[in-house]
């Protein structure tokens, strides 16, 4: 998650959807009063290497009354005051409400049943029994995705960014935001995070009916929003 003082914007970043790269990217282009969260440290090795910024500006107090701040003191420990993955309604509740207003909110979505797909190789990608796919979609863990997808950018039910970009058309999507923020050049989106998943392997190709059926109800909304389908 990234708050940019210097170019007035809010990423929001939802889970399966590049968002580590286009994090990234992001980063590169941020000033040193611009709030920056941790990501995994292989990732952070790559934003090292590239020589970006890295997280900062993150911990902090927060505005949770007397008792908490008592409680803050007694414990003697910084609090992360934003993190990675962080939804709109915290971000907002932790903000003044001029910049809430006034900054350019955005976050990337992507087809649910890709997401699945995704989310299922990086899950696995340790283990040496892995459940097959059909069990592991008819498990709670796909739930995760709803949480860290339209949960993240939607109050109270109604979408709160200024753009959804969406996945299968990133880069391009990516370049109306960079001129609308006024970063100078375009985004390069390192690769992060892609390696586990089957070059192959396309989620026509790996699910059945059963679990067609019930990632289309899982992400009904998602699916009326953007116009995804199974076939696209």
């Amino acid at each position: 998650m990234i708050i940019s003082h210097k170019h007035k914007f809010i990423f929001i970043k939802t889970n399966k959807t590049a968002g580590t790269s286009v994090e990234i990217a992001l980063s590169k282009h941020c000033g040193p009063e611009d709030i920056i969260t941790p990501i995994g440290l292989d990732d952070e090795e790559i934003r090292m290497e590239l020589g970006y910024p890295g997280p900062q500006n993150f911990t902090g107090s927060l505005n949770t009354g007397l008792i908490g701040g008592v409680l803050r003191r007694f414990k003697k420990k910084k609090k992360e005051k934003f993190y990675n993955h962080m939804s709109a309604h915290e971000i907002k509740d932790r903000i003044e409400d001029n910049l809430w207003n006034d900054y350019y909110k955005f976050c990337v979505e992507r087809n649910p049943w890709d997401r699945v797909v995704s989310l299922y190789y990086w899950r696995c990608r340790n283990k040496e029994n892995p459940p097959t796919i059909a069990d592991y979609v008819a498990s709670k863990a796909v739930n995760s995705l709803k949480r860290k997808g339209i949960g993240l950018y939607t109050i109270g039910g109604k979408v709160v960014v200024d753009k959804v970009c969406l996945f299968e058309d990133l880069t391009k999507e990516l370049e109306e935001v960079r001129k609308r923020v006024g970063i100078s050049e375009p985004l390069e989106l390192p690769r992060a995070k892609s390696k586990f998943r089957p070059v192959k392997k396309s989620y026509q190709d790996v699910f059945g009916e059963e679990e067609k059926v019930r990632i289309a109800k899982l992400f009904s909304d998602e699916i009326r929003l953007f116009g995804y389908s199974f076939n696209k």
